[in-house]
């Protein structure tokens, strides 16, 4: 046995040490993004030509869940959400290949299709600058510093394992640029698609097999490559009638700049930065990815050109370690405490020693089970674990050896001593356990958020249980011969004293009057209602990440430039208003190249990266700082729409259902117009509802249109073909028309007009097309040119056009806020016939958890009741034992009631656990009684004896497992926030179901009592 110890000590320190560590669980649903860039195209030609059927070609894959998406200017995203337990790399392969029939549908010059990389909500793991070192002499320009990141440290950086992408956001994308004189073309009688064509055709290479001579092998290479700006300029267009080339460097003026951009990043108040984010593999262990990364960007650093600087400012591996810190030291000092209470209690400090053995060895074991099944370690998954509720099992089965062996017979042997009365309490033991880990059963078939939320944590109590038990039967009695004699000195330590001093004439007084002591319960219960109907509601608690992000909304028609000064302006704002509290502020505008994060060049998520919080001074806490944020922000940006988040909060919300708010409304229709009055009219009943903040209806419409609509007649009569037209239109953005390849990097090769052609409408009139004959018509002559507004984008789900408005609730319960909403927005605003209303957000999956549980948790209590009656062979007794239940939810619920906290599904989860523990107590009293009247003592007499001598042991289990939570429920460290609620149901239920078990169970345990056992002579 010692053996096998020493093996699993060995064996789960090697788990642990190897136990993938994340600050919570990772709740993303398993999805495929296929995304399309399309820059010729505004939002309704997007969703007609792209959006429509890439989620048409999705029909028929098996076990899709939904299909939403978004088109907007430039960009469609589709994402098709598969059922939970879906394999990834199955679910990409399935989308990958409709998307390659997809392809074929849509032209290709409006963008082909791709999957977006696989990662998840917790997959930014690590976000850095890419910046000039100060005192630098030369500075490197926006241009400069995306090249540099693209090509010497994003490359680099993808090849790091558990890397899925570099995600570039900020700076200049370098592009070889024609830049094109409408007059220069105009006199030299050079049509638009004239130089498109010349330089596609000189900008290529060919192979000619190859020749042999001498009996060697010669291939053949023709090589016509551009390779710079000077051969780029000398691209010949035409000739003119006295035989001269016409150049390129002849019509336009051939520089680096950069592609037409739909976003930017700025950072601390100091203008435009160039950053960049990394994407973690889905499933691996960001702890590892992190501090590879750092280790491979200290390599880098070294390489790059001299008075480059990277400069991190999100780094995962802070909260993760914050997080960590909470966990161990909640486990720790509930640890201490289980272990004195040990001691304290058990009066015999080998005794004491060894029961607390049983800690650390369950949780190697749980360990080494957590690493099989591949369960990371998180503030789910370890942080709630509790200590006491692990040694429950050795604590009853060391405290019979130490009192069978303080009065063992003359000549007995420690190891038959020990064995008998492990035996004796074998029963309760093993049955005790198994009712505890059976509660932790319906948190198992959880499905969707909060299934991922906290299986692993019930999958680790019941790891650690199932360690427990095993060690209680077999270490802890070996242990026990090892180092306790027959004979030991059974000493009633001074709380053991004083407790039956206090107990010995109440239980007294209850088994006299049954009647008022029961009449006293049921009171309690009932008083218990009222307050539990009195709490509130709420998914999980947040956890508090330590930073924040604003997500800050202009109008649909604000242009990037205006994204950009309003965004440094309010960085610096932040930082003169907040010194002492914001460590740095990073603002991301629009979107980047890869565009898994749509938001148009109205939208910027402004990231404010916090300084611990002992050290802050102009507010007291983060509501304050929030408060003061959103007034500096109204008063900097004024006419700007701002909601608050976190950074993981952000890209669950907006991940898991395209909502990025705590109530998500979704109205579904066709007709764009009438969704746009049916969610500003809803927008409009939420903001006077209390509790509502940062209610936003989608804007749908607003966008500013120059639309250019060519007539047919028109161009007909002079010969011209449509494309000729939209090539002159393309090129007002900028039109690829092939690659510079400078050794192993790639650039764009666009032609674009001069921006004194293409900034304003009349010079966009003027630009003249070449007719056959080779005269130059003004396009205003070939088309109708009008401003107008336009759509701005569309969202859809499940193949319907969707229209959102979105709320956060703050000193509110969720639930609450959401039952009255349903209520005025059916009665005040109700959706138009045909259509549909969808409520989404953290309050779909509060639903969701408790539909289910309403389902299980009954199934399970059920369940409970057939062990009990399964111990005993009575239904009577198994339902006087099944009374700790409701004894103990008294306490929790008054617990919560107390603490001001919501019922959530953590604070459910409490209950679950409570109730597990709340039987075992009863379950040992009531084995104890049975024993004595199965040896033949009177009904009274055996529950008066029972109950004295089992008040140690019920009082210990009682003790060490709520104690086991006391850091939890009042640490305020980072992430207590989602512990607190289930340690404090917990505790308050076992204080509660100790007290009255002792008192009501004793008092009424003659009207439940079977009578004597079967065959007994008595």
């Amino acid at each position: 046995m010692i053996v096998a110890m020493v093996a699993l000590i060995a064996s789960g320190t090697f788990a642990l040490i190897r136990l993938p560590i994340d600050a919570v669980p990772d709740v993303t649903n398993v999805q495929v993004m296929a995304l399309t860039n399309a820059p010729s195209l505004g939002p309704e030609e997007v969703e007609q030509f792209i959006t429509i059927p890439v989620e048409n070609a999705m029909n028929g894959i098996p076990y899709i869940q939904e299909v939403r998406s978004f088109s907007q200017v430039g960009i469609s995203g589709v994402t098709i959400v598969f059922r939970d337990g879906t394999d990834i790399y199955w679910a990409r392969q399935q989308v990958g290949e409709r998307l390659d029939q997809v392809r074929g549908e849509i032209p290709r010059e409006f963008g082909q299709p791709e999957m977006g990389p696989i990662s998840t909500g917790l997959g930014e793991v690590f976000q850095f600058e890419v910046k000039n070192s100060l005192g630098v002499s030369t500075k490197r320009s926006l241009m400069e510093l995306r090249t540099i990141l693209d090509w010497e440290i994003a490359r680099r950086l993808k090849t790091v394992p558990g890397v899925v992408e570099v995600n570039a956001f900020g700076g200049e994308l370098k592009t070889y640029e024609v830049q094109l004189d409408p007059n220069r073309l105009v006199a030299r009688g050079i049509s638009v698609n004239r130089v498109f064509e010349a330089i596609e055709r000189n900008n290529s290479n060919a192979g000619g097999g190859y020749i042999e001579r001498n009996g060697e092998q010669r291939i053949i290479r023709a090589v016509a490559l551009v390779g710079n700006l000077k051969s780029l300029e000398e691209i010949v267009l035409d000739t003119s009638r006295d035989g001269t080339p016409i150049l390129v460097r002849d019509v336009a003026t051939v520089r680096f700049a950069p592609m037409l951009r739909h976003g930017a990043a700025t950072r601390d108040g100091r203008g435009e930065a160039v950053t960049a984010t990394i994407l973690m593999l889905s499933g691996e262990n960001s702890r590892a990815v992190v501090k590879r990364i750092k280790t491979r960007l200290q390599e880098i650093e070294k390489v790059l050109p001299p008075g480059i600087k990277i400069e991190p400012f999100y780094d995962r591996a802070v909260l993760i370690q914050k997080t960590l810190s909470t966990v161990a030291s909640n486990l720790a000092e509930g640890g201490i405490l289980v272990v004195a209470v040990l001691l304290l209690f058990l009066g015999n400090l080998r005794a004491g020693l060894i029961v607390a053995l049983a800690i650390p060895l369950s949780m190697l074991f749980a360990g080494d089970l957590m690493y099989t099944f591949g369960i990371a370690g998180s503030l789910m998954s370890l942080g709630a674990l509790d200590f006491g509720l692990i040694v429950d099992s050795a604590v009853i089965v060391m405290e019979n050896c130490v009192s069978r062996l303080a009065h063992a017979r003359q000549g007995e042997t420690a190891k038959e001593v020990v064995r008998r009365a492990t035996l004796e309490v074998r029963k309760p033991v093993v049955f005790g356990v198994a009712i505890i880990a059976l509660v932790h059963l319906p948190i198992l078939v959880l499905e969707g958020v909060e299934g991922k939320m906290f299986r692993p944590m019930a999958l680790t109590v019941i790891f650690a249980l199932t360690g427990s038990l095993l060690l209680s039967l077999s270490i802890t009695p070996v242990l026990a011969t090892l180092f306790l004699k027959p004979g030991v000195v059974e000493r009633e330590t001074w709380p053991i004293r004083f407790a039956k001093r206090l107990y010995e004439p109440t239980l007294r007084w209850s088994i006299a009057n049954p009647i008022k002591i029961a009449m006293g319960g049921v009171a309690m219960i009932l008083l218990g209602i009222p307050f539990a109907l009195g709490l509130g509601g709420e998914f999980i608690p947040k956890l508090d990440e330590g930073d924040l992000v604003v997500v800050a909304t202009r109008p649909p028609s604000a242009s990037l430039s205006e994204g950009i000064a309003d965004s440094t302006r309010l960085e610096k704002a932040l930082l003169t208003e907040f010194p002492s509290e914001i460590r740095s502020v990073v603002s991301r505008t629009g979107r980047p190249e890869i565009g898994i994060d749509p938001a148009g060049v109205n939208q910027t998520d402004v990231f404010i990266f916090l300084k611990p919080s002992e050290g802050w001074v102009e507010v007291r806490d983060k509501n304050a700082l929030i408060e003061g944020i959103e007034r500096l922000a109204h008063r900097v940006v004024p006419g700007t729409f701002t909601s608050f988040s976190q950074p993981i909060d952000l890209r669950f919300t907006e991940l898991l259902a395209g909502v990025r708010a705590d109530v998500g409304l979704g109205l579904h229709g066709e007709d764009l117009g009438v969704l746009q009055e049916r969610v500003d009219a809803m927008a409009k009943v939420l903001r006077t509802i209390p509790g509502a903040t940062d209610v936003k209806a989608q804007v749908l419409g607003g966008l500013p249109f120059l639309r250019i609509s060519v007539d047919r007649d028109r161009i007909s009569r002079y010969g011209i073909n449509a494309q000729d037209l939209l090539d002159v239109v393309s090129a007002l953005g900028g039109k690829t028309v092939g690659q510079v390849v400078e050794g192993q990097r790639r650039f764009d090769l666009q032609v674009r007009f001069a921006p004194g052609f293409r900034n304003d409408v009349q010079s966009i009139k003027k630009l003249r097309i070449t007719d056959p004959q080779g005269r130059m018509i003004p396009i205003e002559d070939l088309a109708d040119i009008v401003l107008e507004d336009g759509v701005y984008e569309i969202w859809r789900k499940d193949r319907e056009r969707r229209a959102m408005v979105q709320a956060n609730v703050r000193g509110r319960d969720l639930a609450s806020f959401v039952a009255e909403a349903q209520r005025r927005i059916q009665s005040e605003a109700p959706p138009p016939p045909g259509y549909t209303l969808e409520w989404g957000g953290t309050f779909k999956n509060l639903q969701s958890a408790s539909r289910r549980l309403l389902i299980v948790v009954p199934i399970a209590l059920v369940m409970i009741f057939l062990l009990l009656f399964l111990t005993f062979g009575s239904i009577s007794l198994g339902a006087l034992i099944f009374l700790s239940v409701p004894l103990g939810a008294i306490g929790g619920i008054l617990a919560l009631w107390l603490r001001g906290l919501n019922f959530s599904i953590s604070a459910g989860v409490g209950f679950i656990a409570l109730s597990g523990v709340a039987v075992l107590d009863g379950l040992v009293l009531v084995s104890a009684i049975r024993h004595l009247i199965e040896d033949g003592l009177e009904t009274k007499k055996a529950v008066y004896f029972a109950s004295m001598h089992r008040l140690r042991p019920i009082l210990m289990t009682g003790l060490v497992a709520s104690l086991g939570f006391v850091p939890m429920a009042f640490s305020h460290r980072v992430g207590a926030e989602i512990q607190r609620p289930l340690a404090t149901v917990v505790i308050g239920g076992l204080l509660t179901s100790t007290v009255l078990k002792l008192i009501v169970l004793p008092a009424i345990y003659a009207w439940f009592d079977p009578g004597p056992a079967h065959g007994d002579s008595h």
